[in-house]
């Protein structure tokens, strides 16, 4: 199964919807206050467990 999701995952990573996706999330990552949201929500997710 996790073979299946692998390459779903690839394909769309190779689509113009996943290139998309991709430049998006690298410009939130090189952007100080997104990366500051990003690492409170995950410290939220975390804390949950």
């Amino acid at each position: 199964m996790s073979g299946r999701l692998i390459a779903r995952l690839t394909q769309f990573t190779r689509s113009p919807q996943g290139q998309r996706t991709i430049a998006s999330a690298r410009r939130a990552a090189a952007d100080p206050r997104k990366r500051a949201q990003a690492r409170s929500l995950l410290g939220r997710v975390r804390g949950r467990r």
